[in-house]
């Protein structure tokens, strides 16, 4: 398979894959998802959905590879990411592995995108086409959903970040309905001045803590307190919105769920 990257230019891929290693968690939920997974022989240490994936060899972090694992397993395809994994995939292409990287969704119809891109490389268009369908209805349903509440959100990620312009969490929350105070700043994912978030005025606090953390509502309801922020409070189950496999949609739809529980009880 012939074609040419934004990036990395004319690429020359395998018609058909058939051991592919995952380095994204986003790509290896889709890969799954497609009915692909016998075909994944190995995985990055933030690959755990689905279950299934826990059994493969953890080939890299999200940015350092084990090189002699990747030879041993001899990949016709590694999918990777684009953002922190630049340099990582330039490596990796530099050396002549068989790599495709998928693209930082603006939106969560890029989500949609990179779904049926995955689809087209594996030689399952008609299936991708299918789900994206499927989770492009569930999109949808949940459009203006939501009251405008006036939001904060909040990534535990070693310290807070928050979304601007440019993020898909950041159109997926204006597509709830909700109105993300720092919608504006001109970054996509930053470290927030916290002092500014109470001249904003938020009307609703979300907080997505990192993944497989215990007591996360508790956390978050000390980090309100120690802040002095007397805002309602919504705790994602963790990865949910940072993560933008095909899930993302699921997710959102809870995240809806809880939003308009939690706002009643405040309400």
């Amino acid at each position: 398979m012939k074609l040419v990257h934004d990036w990395l230019g004319p690429l020359e891929l395998p018609d058909t894959a058939r051991r592919m290693v995952s380095l994204a968690p986003n790509a290896t939920e889709t890969l799954f998802a497609l009915g692909q997974g016998e075909r994944v022989v190995g995985r990055s240490a933030f690959c755990y959905r689905p279950a299934a994936t826990l059994a493969l060899p953890v080939v890299s972090s999200y940015t350092r590879l084990r090189w002699d694992l990747l030879d041993q397993l001899k990949p016709d395809l590694v999918l990777i990411s684009t953002g922190v994994q630049r340099e990582l995939l330039l490596e990796l292409h530099r050396r002549g592995y068989p790599i495709f990287p998928l693209p930082l969704p603006q939106s969560p119809y890029g989500i949609l995108e990179n779904i049926v891109l995955v689809g087209a490389l594996l030689g399952v268009a008609e299936t991708a086409s299918e789900l994206a369908a499927r989770l492009a209805q569930s999109y949808q349903a949940l459009h203006q959903s939501l009251p405008p509440f006036r939001v904060y959100l909040e990534f535990d990620l070693g310290g807070p970040i928050t979304v601007g312009r440019g993020s898909y969490v950041g159109e997926a929350l204006r597509h709830l309905g909700l109105k993300n105070i720092f919608a504006e700043h001109p970054q996509s994912y930053f470290a927030p001045d916290l002092a500014e978030v109470p001249r904003r005025e938020p009307q609703l606090v979300i907080y997505e803590p990192k993944p497989h953390r215990a007591r996360s509502h508790e956390k978050a309801q000390r980090l309100l307190a120690e802040r002095n922020w007397p805002y309602p409070l919504v705790v994602t189950g963790g990865d949910e919105l940072a993560h933008y496999g095909p899930g993302f949609f699921g997710y959102l739809g809870k995240l809806a769920a809880q939003i308009r529980a939690g706002v009643g009880r405040h309400g």
